[in-house]
């Protein structure tokens, strides 16, 4: 039997994948984070499923669950928010899974950071303005950063950040980016991307940080920081240009 970590998406029911809602519309076993996946998706599981909360579950807790339901000969869908890939906390749960010889598979979902450059109606990368992205978040009382994976470091490279898990301490980002991005670069806060209570808060990093105390949010949004989000005047993606020789590869 296997395991399927699903990534439910950033908030909004139906952007589930297809493949997503159909392997967990078979899986006898759902694991979900309560806090963070939206109650309408487990409609999606059959009407004798067996459903976790796991919010309140700590590793060894969520472990055994998904230890003792492929024993009995029975697939688990693991319900992720987001996308697995990043920031899911799905890696040590495989580690524990190859150890114990259980075989299981992922599912991608759409990232928060999509969802929310979808809100902002806003690509990320432009032509001659910006082409790198930085997806990180800071430490505080989360486990620590690597060497080298600091904000100010980061923030070196001129590239647009975005910043899970870090409304909290908008003063300290503010602080830390600064002097590499100036006061004047754009900034963007989504909350609660796609979903019915989606906030969105546009500044720059001389304001950013009031706008967010004011509207109270602390948890479940991003921040993006980068000239791409102010980009008007650029060149055109060489992509569709009549000068590109399309028999090329």
């Amino acid at each position: 039997m296997t395991v399927y970590f699903i990534g439910a998406g950033p908030g909004a029911a139906d952007l589930i994948t297809v493949r997503g809602a159909r392997t967990l519309a078979a899986a006898p076993v759902c694991l979900y984070a309560g806090s963070l996946v939206p109650r309408e998706l487990l409609a999606e599981c059959p009407a004798d499923a067996r459903l976790v909360d796991t919010s309140q579950l700590n590793l060894d807790e969520i472990d055994a669950e998904c230890v003792r339901a492929p024993a009995g000969g029975l697939d688990v869908a693991r319900l992720h928010s987001g996308d697995p890939s990043i920031f899911s906390a799905v890696a040590e749960q495989m580690r524990r899974l190859d150890a114990a010889g259980i075989p299981y598979e992922v599912v991608p979902g759409v990232p928060a950071f999509a969802a929310a450059a979808a809100a902002l109606k806003r690509e990320l990368t432009v032509p001659t303005v910006g082409q790198t992205v930085i997806l990180t978040r800071i430490a505080q009382q989360a486990t620590p950063m690597p060497p080298g994976e600091d904000l100010a470091t980061l923030g070196r490279s001129g590239a647009l950040l975005v910043l899970h898990l870090a409304t909290r301490y908008v003063d300290r980002v503010v602080d830390e980016l600064l002097p590499h991005y100036g006061a004047e670069c754009p900034v963007a806060v989504v909350a609660m991307a796609s979903r019915p209570d989606e906030l969105i808060l546009r500044g720059t990093l001389s304001d950013i940080a009031e706008q967010v105390k004011a509207a109270g949010l602390v948890r479940t949004a991003v921040i993006v920081v980068g000239r791409t989000l102010g980009a008007e005047q650029f060149r055109d993606s060489h992509l569709y240009s009549p000068e590109r020789d399309r028999h090329v590869c």
